[in-house]
């Protein structure tokens, strides 16, 4: 059989075993996730398994990088990817994906026992931090609209049709005005 027979019946298998299950999550034909935990639980955490061309007689990309998982520290997903690395190698030339979101379930607690949670707004508000110098300006322009009087309002409501647009050749007449001032000056 050739990879793409292999990922056809894997991806089968993979619809059916999950079907219902709100913790796993097809992205595409060739790219899962699924939650390892409930909601809510802080040891909870999100792997992404992207099948390559060549699946699964090469490894698949497995991420961790998921906003789902904002709260893990770095060295507690690299030593999850790194165990999961490991039991890749074991299975490489089998489909591995459910065998791999098995793995991670069943050693959760072992996976997060050094895990003590970021807590993200600290990490957010660093983030906004060190943006804020460029964004900040611009973005506070952005929030101040000129405020218009009733009068200002009931007279631009006058002009527009019920779609709130100006109607074509509204200010020709101010034009003509203009350029036949203008062309008096001259004289």
């Amino acid at each position: 059989m050739g990879a793409n027979e292999d990922q056809e019946m894997e991806l089968e298998a993979l619809r059916s075993i999950y079907e219902g299950d709100e913790s796993f999550r097809e992205l595409s034909p060739v790219s899962f996730q699924y939650r390892i935990g409930e909601n809510g639980d802080p040891k909870a955490f999100l792997i992404e398994i992207s099948w390559t061309e060549t699946y699964p007689q090469t490894p698949p990309i497995i991420s961790m990088n998921a906003f789902f998982n904002n709260t893990i520290s770095s060295d507690v997903k690299q030593s999850i990817l790194a165990k999961l690395q490991e039991a890749v190698e074991v299975h490489l030339g089998t489909a591995m994906t459910y065998t791999l979101f098995e793995y991670a379930k069943d050693n959760k607690e072992q996976f997060m026992e050094n895990h003590h949670p970021v807590h993200s707004a600290t990490s957010i508000s660093n983030i906004i931090s060190a943006e804020t110098p460029n964004t900040a300006p611009s973005s506070k322009k952005k929030d101040k609209k000129e405020q218009l009087s009733k009068a200002q309002k009931r007279k631009l409501a006058d002009k527009t049709d019920h779609k709130g647009e100006l109607p074509r050749g509204w200010n020709w007449v101010d034009v003509v005005k203009l350029s036949k001032t203008g062309s008096k000056d001259d004289e």
